[in-house]
């Protein structure tokens, strides 16, 4: 038995049943396109849980890629604003002295294709938007982390979508609840071990929205960087083992371009990261 590296959630052909496994990178470097494209994906069971799950030599089929983290172990997803430069430089935004937290509930949670954004009928006002982010998930619980010690803390990385309602969100100071609707978080459709990324802070970062490229940015660009966030968060403040925590966007959301790009009922929306790979979605007005 070995640690996963490429950690996928999945509901098996041969059983119906929801298991982790781990897929072979150099068979399917971009998952997610893989199986948006209906291709044949075979992927070694892990046994455990995605805290301490060993891979064996048992193989099922995917019949369907899930979030790589259920809604049961994740108590929260925090979540970084204004943490890129470029970002910061197009909304004309000053560059903050201290991370930005917002928050998203754990029923924000989703996953990648086939799973829909489920648009409510509050966000049908065309300023439902996206945002490219990546992610990580937290192996342990911690509080007072210092910086020096906080990637120990890193279980592992994966692509999401910041899915906003703007109407609501500048009606208002504090953000949860413009970006934390039901299903406003996909993740996936991999987590990928901290072993197997090169530099997390060195991954092309786009957006692609019905074929276009919306953004175009790199996570070199962030303000602050995950030790600096995790340890930032971690003051005075537990931090679960299983949060999420998304790091922030770069240029190019809907709401700052011209003309404005909105999700609309029926759109194809991409987040693509380099070393994960593409998390895809369609759009769902409710």
């Amino acid at each position: 038995m070995a640690p996963w590296t490429h950690l996928i959630r999945f509901i098996a052909e041969e059983d119906g049943q929801i298991h982790l496994g781990q897929i072979n990178p150099q068979e399917h470097p971009d998952i997610g396109l893989s199986a948006f494209e209906g291709k044949k994906i075979a992927a070694k069971l892990i046994t455990g849980s995605i805290f301490d799950g060993q891979v064996i030599e048992k193989t099922l089929t995917v019949s369907r890629l899930l979030a790589p983290v259920s809604i049961e172990d994740v108590p929260i997803i925090r979540c970084m604003g204004l943490n890129y430069r470029d970002h910061a430089a197009e909304a004309n935004m000053p560059i903050p002295d201290v991370p930005v937290l917002f928050i998203k509930p754990r029923t924000a949670l989703n996953g990648p294709y086939p799973a829909k954004i489920n648009v409510p009928a509050l966000a049908q006002d065309g300023s439902s938007d996206y945002e490219a982010e990546l992610s990580f998930v937290l192996s342990r619980s911690g509080r007072d982390i210092p910086e020096e010690d906080a990637m120990s803390y890193v279980l592992g990385y994966t692509s999401s979508n910041d899915v906003s309602a703007r109407t609501q969100q500048f009606k208002n100071s504090q953000w949860s609840f413009s970006k934390g609707l039901d299903g406003s978080c996909p993740l996936g459709p991999v987590l990928v071990s901290p072993s197997a990324i090169s530099d997390p802070h060195k991954l092309r970062i786009r957006a692609i929205h019905n074929g276009n490229v919306v953004q175009d940015s790199n996570t070199k660009e962030m303000i602050f960087s995950i030790p600096q966030i995790i340890s930032f968060l971690s003051q005075g403040t537990t931090l679960e083992k299983g949060t999420v925590i998304m790091t922030g966007t770069g240029p190019g959301i809907g709401a700052m371009r011209n003309p404005k790009v909105v999700l609309n009922h029926g759109d194809d929306i991409r987040v693509e990261i380099e070393q994960i790979g593409t998390l895809v979605n369609k759009v769902h007005y409710e």
